[in-house]
C-alpha cells in the first residue's frame, strides 16, 4: 500500500542560495562600490596593437621588425591555457570516470559534439580532420573569450596621449586615469594583455595556417591530381569551348582559395575587435550602474562562442571537400 501525503515543500531560507549566487551579489556590489571611485573611462581605440618594448626584438627578412606587444602577450597566455586544458582533460580520463564533471565534462561535450560534426562531413576522413577541427575550435574559443576577464585591457600602463586624453588621479594608492577628458595633453591607458582576435595578425596568421592545412589535406587524399581543380587543361584541345570553360573555372578555384583567407580573418577580427569596443563604450556609459554592462559581456560570452566555432566549422568544411575530386563529384552528378 502506498501512502501519499499531501502538503507544500518547505520552503528554502533566502539565505541558503548557492555559493556561486553569492559570489555573483557580491561582485556586482562591490563593482557598484568600485566604480564611484574609480570612475568608468574609455579606453583609447585604435587598430594596431601596442608595444610591451619600445625598441624590435629582431628583424625578419621581407617582414621587417619583430615588436612583443600584448596581443602576442595574450596569445602565449591562450597557448598556455589550452595546454593546460589539454593536460587536466587527459588527466580526468585517465582516471577511468565513465562521467567527467566540471570543466573536463564540458570539454568532451564540445569534442564529442565536434567529432559527430565532422564525422557526418568528411566521412572516413573524419580522424584526420577532426584534430584540426577542434584544436582552432579551442584556441579561438579562449582567445575570444579573453575580452571577458577582469583586468584585459583595462589594466597596463598610464603614457602621455599624444592628442587628447585623460587626467590622472591615485585612489588607495593606485594611480588611474579619470573623468574628464582633456582637449590638450592628457593621458591615455596602455593595456598590459589584449585581446589576440583583436589583432589582425593573428587572425591572418590563422587564416594561413588553415587555407594551407585544407591544401596539406586535399593532397594526402587525392595525390598531386589535387591541383588538377585550379588548372585543368585536360579538354583544353580535345573540346576547345570546355576546355577554356574549364580553364577558366580553375583560376576562379585558385583565386577563391586566396580569398579565403580575407574572408576568415576580416570575419573573426571584425566581429571579436567591434565587441571589444561594444564593451569599452557599454562599460563608460553604464559603469557606474554595475548590472548592466554585465548583458554586454553575456552578449559577447555567445559571439565569441559562435565565431569560434564558425572559423573552426568553414575549414573543417573546407578541408572535408578537398577529400573529394572533380570525378567523384561528375559521378555523384551522373
Amino acid at each position: 500500500m502506498e501512502i501519499i501525503v499531501k502538503g507544500s515543500a518547505p520552503k528554502k531560507k533566502w539565505w541558503r542560495w548557492g555559493v556561486n549566487r553569492w559570489i555573483v551579489l557580491g561582485l556586482i556590489i562591490l563593482g557598484f562600490i568600485g566604480t564611484q571611485y574609480f570612475a568608468p573611462v574609455r579606453p583609447f581605440v585604435q587598430l594596431p596593437a601596442e608595444h610591451w618594448i619600445n625598441h624590435p626584438l629582431f628583424t625578419l627578412p621581407f617582414i621587417g621588425e619583430f615588436y612583443f606587444t600584448n596581443t602576442l602577450l595574450a596569445l602565449l597566455i591562450v597557448d598556455v591555457l589550452v595546454i593546460l586544458l589539454a593536460f587536466f582533460f587527459n588527466l580526468a580520463v585517465k582516471k577511468g570516470s565513465l562521467v567527467l564533471k566540471g570543466i573536463p565534462g564540458a570539454v568532451e561535450a564540445l569534442l564529442e559534439y565536434l567529432y559527430n560534426m565532422t564525422e557526418g562531413t568528411a566521412g572516413k576522413w573524419a580522424k584526420t580532420i577532426f584534430p584540426w577541427f577542434a584544436t582552432i575550435t579551442l584556441l579561438v574559443l579562449i582567445a575570444n573569450w579573453m575580452e571577458l576577464i577582469p583586468g584585459v585591457d583595462s589594466i597596463g600602463v598610464i603614457e602621455k596621449a599624444e592628442t587628447s586624453g585623460y587626467s590622472v588621479q591615485t585612489v588607495a594608492g593606485i594611480q588611474t586615469i579619470a573623468n574628464p577628458p582633456v582637449a590638450d595633453g592628457g593621458f591615455t591607458l596602455v593595456p598590459f594583455v589584449r585581446v589576440v582576435s583583436t589583432d589582425l595578425n593573428f587572425t591572418v596568421a590563422l587564416a594561413i595556417i588553415a587555407v594551407i592545412a585544407v591544401q596539406v589535406v586535399g593532397v594526402r587524399a587525392q595525390g598531386i591530381g589535387y591541383f588538377s581543380k585550379f588548372w585543368n587543361v585536360k579538354t583544353f584541345f580535345k573540346k576547345p569551348i570546355f576546355g577554356v570553360i574549364d580553364w577558366g573555372v580553375g583560376l576562379l578555384e585558385l583565386v577563391s582559395e586566396f580569398s579565403k583567407v580575407l574572408s576568415f580573418a576580416f570575419r573573426l577580427f571584425g566581429n571579436i575587435f567591434a565587441g571589444s569596443v561594444l564593451l569599452f563604450v557599454m562599460g563608460a556609459l553604464l559603469g557606474r550602474l554595475a548590472i548592466f554592462p554585465s548583458i554586454f559581456y553575456m552578449l559577447e560570452f555567445l559571439v565569441g562562442a559562435i565565431q569560434a566555432v564558425v572559423f573552426g566549422l568553414l575549414t573543417m568544411t573546407f578541408m572535408a571537400q578537398a577529400t573529394q575530386g572533380h570525378a567523384e563529384h561528375e559521378e555523384a552528378h551522373s
